[in-house]
């Protein structure tokens, strides 16, 4: 059977505690005593007196203790229940469906067929951490996807509604809220000082066993696995592998060091069965922190853009179709090469030419189109940046500013957007033919449809003719604006297909 990557998306694991070798004392002396435990202080938490501690075997070697890590995090892993009834399309996005696990066999009946949801059957579950005392909570953007209701249960069994407060589909990462103060959370670590060979526990609640613990190593860094592309338009994949178990259900959960400090959001599995297969992968800490701030702050993500179309040089099939098409000798090998400039784009106003490899992006090396993603992804719009660069073997250095994907150089809140950039859509007038062919008098063409936007939400593609906002003829985008710019609740959207079917759909503003 073909491997397939795919999201871990039900519930946590029993505490299961590994061990193995993790690291020698500079002071031999002290691996000499059979049944000395040596206390190592945290130097990212030396201030708040948190340590760590290390069990020495009669062998001489090092036991790392979880136990620690896991009583300090358990407890800041949160259960979540989406309830919400998802298209037959949108359900097929998530390679994970909640009652598609044998563990939920109860839900379908002799003949294996689902019966009809009611509003007490959630239709996805998956986990979240409690990022501060009062009761901010990450998780990933497939779990809360499409839902009327959020359900989070703490570890102490206390069942509470949740908000939604923002997400992020290129990340896979969502922010949601529980009025409660005083929640034991927890904090954010350097992600870029994970090692390769570290240990690390996975926390979530997999096959609906809650706060479960894994324990295994981080097997890689930075790895893109091409996951997220089926739900974001400029998927940002940088993620932490790791050999811990991770099931479904665990997506959301928490990935933390041995101090219990979270170094990563659980998200997806590599697997041929769905379950567990030895490799999970977590979106790093650093980029789920920038997209907490972001969201608490100003409501969406602030994400700049060099504002180039680049070929990933290691990727070998996207180097062989490139010299196909331009008839070209491009070689393997590491960096990005620049192979179209946008117009209005900090790249070509700094002097990027197309045909330049970009190799560092203000120091840190681009080696993939996934590093130079991060490298530009974690930066805002307005930002400049240092783009190293090759041009005919030589080395040139251009200062960038970053901008958003309209040409904006400045940060904008959620309130700065227009009205049409909330919908996720552009809008044309209809030509007199097109008016002769569908048998209309008003109307909009739709196009540029954002997938994570309003109207791809509600059904609406390229292509499409919305007739009517509110009840209302529209024939611009400016109509558009004009109904919906003070407007707030629900709002009733008239459009027709590319086969001429009439439909009415709505959505809340």
């Amino acid at each position: 059977m073909k491997n397939i990557l795919t999201y871990a998306f039900v519930g946590v694991l029993s505490a299961g505690t590994t061990y193995g070798l993790i690291q020698y004392s500079s002071d031999n002396n002290l691996l000499n005593d059979s049944n000395s435990i040596i206390t190592q202080a945290d130097p990212e938490a030396e201030a708040d007196g948190k340590f760590a501690t290390y069990n020495y075997a009669s062998s001489g070697t090092v036991m790392p203790d979880f136990t620690q890590a896991a009583d300090k995090s358990v407890n800041a892993v949160v259960s979540i229940k989406n309830f919400g009834n998802p298209s037959a399309s949108q359900r097929g996005q998530n390679p994970f469906d909640f009652f598609n696990d044998p563990f939920f066999d109860q839900f379908f009946d002799q003949r294996g067929r689902r019966p009809q949801r009611d509003e007490n059957t959630p239709s996805g579950a998956g986990s979240g951490v409690i990022i501060s005392t009062d009761g901010y909570i990450v998780t990933n953007n497939h779990v809360i996807a499409n839902a009327d209701k959020l359900e989070v249960t703490l570890n102490n069994q206390q069942t509470y509604t949740a908000k939604l407060i923002g997400t992020d589909p290129n990340t896979d990462i969502a922010l949601i809220k529980i009025d409660e103060d005083n929640l034991p959370h927890l904090s954010f670590y350097n992600s870029d000082q994970i090692k390769v060979g570290e240990w690390v526990l996975a926390i979530g609640n997999p096959f609906g066993l809650n706060s479960t613990v894994t324990a295994g190593i981080v097997s890689a860094k930075g790895r893109g696995i091409g996951i997220l592309s089926q739900n974001g338009d400029h998927p940002i994949e940088s993620f932490i592998q790791t050999d811990a178990a991770i099931n479904p259900g665990n997506s959301g959960g928490a990935l933390v060091n041995t101090y219990g400090h979270l170094v990563g959001i659980n998200t997806a599995i590599y697997s041929k069965t769905g379950s567990n297969a030895g490799y999970g992968f977590a979106v790093p800490s650093n980029l789920v922190k920038k997209v907490v701030d972001d969201i608490k702050t100003y409501g969406m993500v602030q994400r700049g853009y060099i504002g180039i179309q680049g070929i990933d040089l290691t990727n070998e099939a996207a180097v062989r179709d490139y010299n196909r098409i331009n008839k070209t000798e491009l070689k393997t090998t590491q960096g990005v090469m620049v192979a179209e400039l946008s117009e209005n784009g900090g790249a070509i106003e700094a002097g990027i030419e197309e045909g330049d490899i970009i190799r560092e992006v203000d120091g840190k090396k681009v080696t993939t189109f996934n590093a130079l993603s991060v490298a530009v992804g974690s930066k805002k719009p307005g930002d400049i940046v240092d783009v190293k660069v090759e041009r005919n073997g030589k080395m040139r250095t251009y200062k960038v500013k970053l901008k958003d994907l309209q040409g904006n150089d400045t940060v904008r809140s959620l309130d700065d957007l227009t009205i049409t950039e909330k919908m996720g859509a552009k809008f044309e007038p209809l030509t007199n033919k097109q008016k002769v062919q569908y048998g209309i008098e008003s109307g909009v063409l739709v196009t540029d449809v954002n997938r994570t936007g309003i109207l791809q939400e509600i059904g609406v593609q390229n292509g499409y003719i919305i007739l009517k906002i509110n009840g209302k003829e529209v024939n611009s985008g400016d109509d558009i604006e004009k109904i919906l710019k003070k407007h707030k609740g629900n709002v009733s959207v008239n459009f027709v297909d590319r086969y001429g079917r009439i439909y009415t759909k709505g959505f809340k503003m």
